[in-house]
């Protein structure tokens, strides 16, 4: 009695661990491969599935979702042999869980190691410029390349990103002097450019003061000939006159020339800077005579005008 309730007891255990190993639940976001004997036959989806144990057996857990790896610091050298400590993350998804578990040998270790290798590849063609101010165009040209280089196992590499590029401390001080003498070139060319253009708009406005001016004195000179030209005229026109009088034996048309130069010669004395006081050793009565000759002659000429 007692051998057959042992019996009993461990064909209940063999069923629960046989049933056990035929029902297998896939959680969300995983494909579990399925294997006979050890050969890869098909892929569980997630949810409920019942196999035929001891026969077949769950192979690899496939994570199919988003993941990342962080790709550790590493030191580049650039195309002008300046040293660079790069470091990044990549983002990948398994796509075929049969090519990711069966194709690869650790493929976490394998997208890490083609990622940096890589690296080194792209930053090792660019300069040390380009490097640091072509970010995208250096996730670009990653993300090409490994994604190609990883699609025979069955994996979408969706995005790289270089977190950080950090040149050598001396090369950072070398950089930090480079821009300080670049800045200070840009002043000093700015400042050269506002004198220039200070001098360039000052000789402008000298250019267009000395045309004024010029004007300025074209149009005094014409006016002054002008003026030298009419005052010609009207000693002219009185010596044709005083000159006729005398003709006609008029004395006092002599006297006008006589007035008229002693009255220069007295504006001359008199306007003279040096001269204080003004001796007339002649007769004031002469000097009227004089004028009183100029204004016989005005009334003569006036009067035969009319």
């Amino acid at each position: 009695m007692e051998t057959v309730f042992i019996w009993a007891i461990i064909l209940v255990v063999l069923g629960v661990v046989v049933l056990a190993k035929s029902v297998v639940t896939v959680r969300q976001g995983y494909n579990y491969t399925v294997e006979r004997f050890g050969r890869y036959v098909s892929t569980f989806q997630p949810g409920f599935h019942l196999m035929i144990p001891f026969i077949f057996a769950i192979g690899r857990k496939v994570n199919m979702m988003e993941q990342v790896l962080n790709v550790p610091s590493q030191e580049v050298i650039s195309k002008d042999n300046a040293v660079l400590t790069v470091d990044g993350v990549v983002f990948y998804q398994v796509l075929d869980a049969a090519k990711a578990a069966y194709e690869v040998n650790n493929l976490e270790y394998a997208i890490l190691n083609l990622t940096m290798t890589n690296i080194r590849t792209v930053l090792g063609s660019m300069d040390l410029d380009e490097s640091l101010s072509q970010r995208d165009s250096i996730n670009h040209r990653l993300l090409s390349v490994v994604d190609e280089a990883t699609t025979p196992w069955g994996v979408k590499v969706t995005r790289i990103e270089i977190k950080d590029i950090s040149p050598q401390q001396d090369m950072v001080q070398s950089m930090a002097r480079q821009m300080k003498a670049e800045r200070e070139k840009r002043a000093t060319i700015l400042e050269a450019e506002g004198i220039k253009q200070a001098a360039i708009l000052e000789a402008d406005g000298e250019k267009r003061a000395a045309i004024l001016e010029a004007e300025g004195r074209q149009e005094s000179a014409f006016r002054d000939a002008e003026a030298r030209e009419r005052l010609a005229e009207a000693e002219a026109k009185a010596t044709r006159v005083v000159s006729e009088a005398i003709a006609s034996g008029d004395v006092q048309a002599i006297n006008y020339f006589v007035a008229q130069k002693y009255v220069g010669a007295l504006e001359a004395f008199a306007n003279s800077d040096n001269q204080k006081t003004l001796l007339l050793p002649m007769e004031a009565t002469a000097i009227l005579g004089s004028l009183a000759g100029i204004g016989e002659i005005a009334k003569e000429t006036f009067g035969k005008d009319k």
